[in-house]
């Protein structure tokens, strides 16, 4: 009996035991997991293939560049080397050329500003905010380079040509190929714009269809009726074909969706020549000068109340000579 005991001891003694080692084993919550490593991304070539280097190779006037998203403007310098996220803008007058390694280049008209985007060995993507670009593109289907514009979703893209792409910043974008083939995007629609054509979006339209690019690029300009004028600001109105680059006396001015364009101009004493100029994405330009003088002496016309006395007054009526007599 003590025997039996025992052992019915013992065997009580081992379960209680195992019971944590049970709940050790079935029951507890599983660890938390290891912290996850944080993912790096970095811009890296291809087997075989650069990377392209990012270079302002040619400054001409004033031209500032912008280092990251929240940079700001600074003076350019000739060979300076940019990164994606960084800004390039020319000011009236003013050029600048980018250069995208072996793959392409972009010469930057007066008044333009980009921003560079996403770069690789296999894709270049540039912003487009306003202005007028250059494109030569030369990646020979190893490289593709896409021109995005600020206010609108059109975009253009190739491997190999070259094109001019404007926009007002406001939704206009207009496109012109030189040579090669360039695919134009917006709303939706693709249409291939080949050398020789040039086709537009404006604001919440697919691209037009692709006509050859016109001989003769439209401007007309309105200005003061007289030539002689004795006031020193001047309204100076017109329109050309939308998405044209417009300059008006050597400064950019904004262009509406449908080419028009107003600007405030002040004239100096004595002879003034205005000039407006326009600048097409098919490369025709065109331009209007104007002689206009401006004369601050002369004056409205002063009556001398003393010479209606002399000269007397309007039929019908007697004089006051006449009436004194």
């Amino acid at each position: 009996m003590k025997r039996s005991n025992a052992r019915f001891v013992a065997g009580l003694l081992a379960i209680t035991a195992l019971v944590p080692l049970a709940w050790f084993v079935f029951l507890r919550e599983p660890p938390p997991p290891p912290p996850a490593m944080p993912v790096v991304t970095t811009i890296t070539a291809d087997a075989g293939e650069p990377l392209p280097e990012l270079k302002l190779t040619e400054v001409s006037g004033q031209v500032q560049v912008r280092h990251g998203l929240d940079g700001g403007w600074e003076d350019a310098k000739g060979g300076e080397v940019l990164a994606p996220n960084d800004g390039v803008r020319t000011a009236d007058g003013s050029y600048a050329l980018l250069v995208g390694g072996e793959y392409w280049e972009v010469k930057m008209e007066p008044g333009t500003e980009v921003g560079l985007g996403e770069l690789s060995a296999s894709i270049s993507k540039l912003l487009l905010e306003s202005g007028m670009a250059h494109a030569r593109v030369h990646g020979a289907g190893r490289h593709t380079f896409e021109v995005h514009a600020a206010g609108s979703d059109a975009m253009a893209t190739t491997d190999a040509g070259t094109f001019t792409v404007a926009t007002n910043g406001h939704g206009t974008v207009a496109l012109g190929t030189e040579s090669g083939e360039v695919f134009f995007s917006g709303q939706g629609r693709v249409v291939i714009v080949r050398a020789g054509e040039a086709s537009i979006v404006k604001p919440g339209a697919p691209p037009s269809a692709p006509v050859p690019v016109p001989r003769s690029l439209l401007l007309k300009v309105a200005l003061p009726s007289r030539s002689t004028l004795n006031t020193r600001i001047i309204t100076v109105a017109g329109n050309s074909e939308p998405g044209s680059l417009v300059e008006v006396q050597g400064h950019v001015v904004p262009t509406g969706a449908d080419g028009t364009f107003t600007a405030k101009v002040t004239l100096k004493e004595g002879r003034n020549r205005v000039e407006v100029r326009s600048q097409g994405v098919g490369g025709t330009k065109n331009q209007s000068r104007h002689e206009l003088e401006l004369d601050t002496t002369v004056n409205a016309p002063v009556i001398d109340p003393r010479s209606l006395w002399k000269e007397g007054l309007p039929t019908g009526r007697p004089s006051v000579q006449d009436a004194g007599e």
